[in-house]
Order: C-alpha cells, then sequence, then structure tokens
C-alpha cells in the first residue's frame, strides 16, 4: 500500500487503517481534556470551594478513573472490547452533563468518582489502556514507538489547543453572550456530548476489521512478574505527578502570581505543543539510545526543572522554567507506552495496559488533596519541589531495575 507524505507523517507505513480512527478520537479527548483541565479549578472556586476541595475532588477524578482502568486490566479478558469502549463513552457523556447541570459539593465528588473528568495534561481515563491495547495491534513491532508516538503527539497537540479554548468563557462574558459561571457549564456539557463523536468512530472501527470485533484478551501469564514491577514503579511516579496536575498547576498560578484564566489556557497551549513537538523526536532517540534510556535521560533534567519552578521570584522566570520542563517531560510517553506491549505477549496486552495504566489514575489520586492542602498554608509552591523530587527518584530506580530487560527490536 502507498503512501502519501502526509499520510505517512499521520501513519507510519504498514500500520493498520484502524490506527486513524484510534488517533482521531484521542484527538477529540485531547481537545474536552484540555479546556476541562483549566477549567475545572476556575469552576469550583467561583462556586465558592477553596484550594483543599478542589483538590479532593481531584483526587476524586483521578481514584475513580483508576479504579475503573484497574478492573479493566483484571477483566479485560472476559469483555469483548467494543462493549468496554461503549461504557467508557457514556460514562464520559453523564460526566459532562453531570457537572453542567449540578452544583453541591457532594453530588459532584460522586460524579467525579464514577464519571471520566481529567485534571490532567495526560490522559489518565480509562480510555487509555483500551486504546493503547487496540494501537498495538495496528502496528508491527518496528513501527509500535513511531505509532504511540503519534498517539501521544496528537493528545498533547490538539489538547493545547483546548488549553486555549478555556478562554471561551470569558470571552463569552465580555461580549455579553452568556454569564461566565453558564459559559463554563456550557463547555462541560460540550465535554459530556463529544462522547458521542467518540463512539461513533469506535463503531467504525469495529466495522472496518475484516475479523469483526476484537479478539478476546487473556489475563497476564508469562510477563505478570515484569509487569507488576512496571506497575509499582509507575505508581511512584504518578504519584509524584499527581502533586503537579494540571487543574492544581493553574490554581498555584492563580494563587501566587494571580494569573488569569485566559493566561493559564496561553500558558498551557505552549507547554502542549512543546510536549508535542517532543514526541516527534522520541522514536529517533529510542532507536539510538534505546526505550528505558529514552524514558529516564529525557525525564530526569525536566524533573529538575520542575523543583526549580516555585524558587522563581516571577512570574516571567516560573513560566520560562515551566517551558523548558514540558519541552522534556513528555518525551518518555510513548517510549514507555511501546515498552509495556513490547515485553508482554499480544494476547496479555489488554491486562499489561490496564494493570500499568493504573497508577496514572489510582496513585496519583492520592497526591492531589495533599497538594491542595499544602497550598492552603502556603502559596510557594511545595507540590513542584515534591513532584519533581519524587520523580527523580523513579527515573533512577527504573533505569536500575530495566535497563538490561530490552524489547524483541532492541536484541
Amino acid at each position: 500500500m502507498s503512501h502519501s507524505p502526509l499520510r505517512s507523517w499521520w501513519l507510519p507505513p504498514g500500520t493498520h487503517p484502524d490506527a486513524s480512527l484510534i488517533l482521531t478520537s484521542r484527538g477529540i479527548r485531547a481537545f474536552t481534556d484540555g479546556y476541562v483541565a483549566l477549567l475545572l479549578p476556575y469552576y469550583l472556586t467561583l462556586l465558592g470551594y477553596d484550594a483543599f476541595q478542589v483538590g479532593v475532588l481531584t483526587t476524586a477524578t483521578l481514584l475513580g478513573s483508576g479504579a475503573l482502568t484497574l478492573l479493566v486490566g483484571v477483566f479485560a479478558y472476559r469483555f469483548r472490547l467494543h462493549a468496554l469502549l461503549t461504557t467508557a463513552c457514556l460514562l464520559m457523556l453523564g460526566t459532562g452533563l453531570g457537572f453542567a447541570a449540578i452544583t453541591d459539593f457532594w453530588p459532584l465528588l460522586l460524579i467525579a468518582v464514577i464519571g471520566t473528568l481529567n485534571p490532567s495534561s495526560g490522559d489518565v481515563s480509562v480510555f487509555l489502556p483500551l486504546e493503547q491495547s487496540l494501537l498495538s495491534h495496528a502496528a508491527a513491532s518496528e513501527q509500535r514507538t513511531a505509532v504511540f508516538a503519534r498517539y501521544s503527539l496528537v493528545g498533547n497537540l490538539v489538547g493545547a489547543l483546548g488549553a486555549l479554548a478555556a478562554a471561551a468563557p470569558g470571552l463569552l462574558a465580555q461580549w455579553g453572550v452568556l454569564e461566565i459561571k453558564s459559559a463554563m457549564q456550557a463547555m462541560f456539557a460540550a465535554y459530556g456530548l463529544s462522547s458521542l463523536a467518540v463512539l461513533a468512530l469506535y463503531r467504525r472501527l469495529a466495522s472496518a476489521r475484516a475479523r469483526g470485533d476484537e479478539t478476546r484478551a487473556a489475563p497476564l501469564g508469562p510477563s505478570k512478574g515484569i509487569v507488576y514491577r512496571l506497575a509499582a514503579l509507575f505508581s511512584l511516579d504518578a504519584f509524584a505527578g499527581g502533586f503537579a496536575v494540571q487543574s492544581l498547576l493553574a490554581l498555584w498560578l492563580f494563587l501566587r502570581f494571580d494569573l488569569s484564566l485566559e493566561a493559564a489556557g496561553t500558558l498551557f497551549f505552549w507547554t502542549g505543543v512543546l510536549a508535542a513537538a517532543s514526541f516527534l523526536a522520541a522514536p529517533a532517540i529510542a532507536r539510538r539510545i534505546g526505550l528505558v534510556n529514552t524514558m529516564v535521560f529525557t525525564h530526569l533534567p525536566a524533573n529538575v526543572f520542575c523543583v526549580l519552578v516555585p524558587f522563581m521570584p516571577s512570574l516571567p522566570l516560573a513560566v520560562l522554567f515551566l517551558l523548558l520542563r514540558a519541552t522534556l517531560s513528555s518525551m518518555d510517553v510513548p517510549a514507555r507506552s511501546s515498552y509495556v506491549m513490547a515485553v508482554v505477549s499480544p494476547a496479555e496486552r489488554p491486562a499489561a495496559a490496564g494493570i500499568t495504566a493504573v497508577p496514572r489514575s489510582l496513585a496519583a489520586a492520592v497526591s492531589p488533596a495533599f497538594a491542595g492542602y499544602l497550598l492552603t498554608l502556603s502559596s510557594f509552591g511545595w507540590p513542584l519541589v515534591i513532584c519533581g523530587a519524587l520523580k527523580i527518584v523513579y527515573d533512577l530506580t527504573l533505569l536500575g531495575l530495566f535497563r538490561k530487560i530490552r524489547p524483541p527490536e532492541e536484541r
């Protein structure tokens, strides 16, 4: 099959066309996640909730996503992936409409736990392991990292555009179209309704496959030890990342420097663009130095920048270090996804993706509440210091434990 230059950029040669549908669905979710992550702290503050309550709701969203992802990882082999994807879309629909219609704390907390809201700039939802499993089947081993890099690139680049869209409620209020609260609620409703477009793509995916629905997966077998060790390490990384999820980072910038929602949207647009650009370099770096080395040696300097951000005396310097961090902090994402899929058998991939993705939300669910509490005590930015320090420990431990466990294409 021939590939035009545009198609070769979008999908490497030899990749199954299903990958294009998966990347498109990732883009739709990334756009809505991009503005929801910024709107969430401002909206909750507008409703009268303090930093600790914002942290608790953020924790609830991550805890719920983690529990769902764990269930997918453990029990995915009992269900068709199409059914799981449909259920995830329905949860997304209910989450958006619920946040648009309800303002009381306890009902919002319940929706946060059982829903799909994403307070992070990355994908921590139940969609992640399901789409990763499908994507891993759509690419040959030598193209796997490149396909995952495109998956991550689409997520960050379109998510950056979503961050810009977070300015829409303020603009609508200035123009007298809607009150800012109503405009924010409309954005949450749009988040929920976008799940219908995602569901339509998944239905095309199921009908496009010549063999019908996705082959049933299997529980973890020979790779159980490796997967559990990776999951333990990823839990440390995710716990650290929970101190600096995008919603709380925006809240810190608001408390420390009085940063407006519009300015925050612009900042996170550029951090998303820089992170997306880094994904283009990840496959080439991985081919040269290996997946594990790529994960570690691009991550370490980013975490040093994270530690230094709170020590910056002015907003421009803090923004500079956040941009430097964004340039490197996400380059490990496609390498990590590719590595997990490489070191397990094809039948184990849904279980491995689910079990290693759990820390991205379940372990991270613990730390936002602590971060919110720390921000009520001081606007210095201790959550960023803790985040960077713990991630450095993760990087060094990962290198020590897995540098000799190589994927098939590196042997």
